[in-house]
């Protein structure tokens, strides 16, 4: 089920579109520091991880540059964690198949998304130390009935969006888009 979303190229597609749209929003508020004009600012990215070839424009971050104040301002993304060069549906993925992982499970992550055994391991570590003291969890956290089960993120997390496991995945991207910039989080 995991590896039908990750073969999917109009997933990809999907993702890359949200994060257009997204760009577009913060385009449209202008620059948060002194509410100057926002011209197109992307820069290189080398994603990692899908086994599909990736629709055109996904080697590029949306990005942003006030005309007046020069300030790099970059829209949340869905395709991205932060600085991570997995895709951000990789690093979802990989560490709910991580869970109660098996030996098959963990060759079969590696051989589909190329994720080493250690990089899996600090997702995981992220996953359940980190992730729960972030802003975005403690300010959103409350929302989800019963209660999600930290220890067991992100698998706990993801069922609780609706749909089948593709809208759930691209729902859970957008609750965690705040977390893939620092210069949207500041503002």
């Amino acid at each position: 089920m995991c590896h039908d979303v990750l073969g999917d190229a109009k997933f990809y597609e999907f993702l890359l579109n949200a994060d257009r749209d997204l760009c577009e929003q913060v385009r449209a508020e202008g620059c948060p520091r002194c509410g100057g004009r926002l011209d197109s600012a992307r820069y290189p990215r080398k994603p990692r991880g899908a086994e599909v070839e990736l629709p055109p424009g996904w080697d590029r971050r949306e990005s942003l540059c006030c005309d007046a104040c020069r300030k790099r301002v970059t829209p949340p993304s869905v395709r991205y964690l932060g600085r991570r060069v997995y895709i951000g549906a990789i690093v979802v993925l990989a560490c709910i198949l991580r869970n109660g992982a098996t030996e098959w499970r963990e060759s079969r992550l590696r051989a589909l998304a190329g994720v080493d055994r250690r990089t899996l391991a600090r997702w995981r570590g992220w996953w359940v130390e980190a992730f729960p003291r972030t802003e975005v969890w403690r300010a959103q956290r409350g929302r989800f009935m019963p209660v999600v089960v930290e220890a067991e993120l992100p698998g706990s997390l993801v069922g609780r969006f609706a749909g089948e496991l593709r809208e759930q995945l691209a729902s859970m991207l957008g609750f965690l888009s705040p977390l893939s910039t620092s210069s949207w989080a500041a503002t």
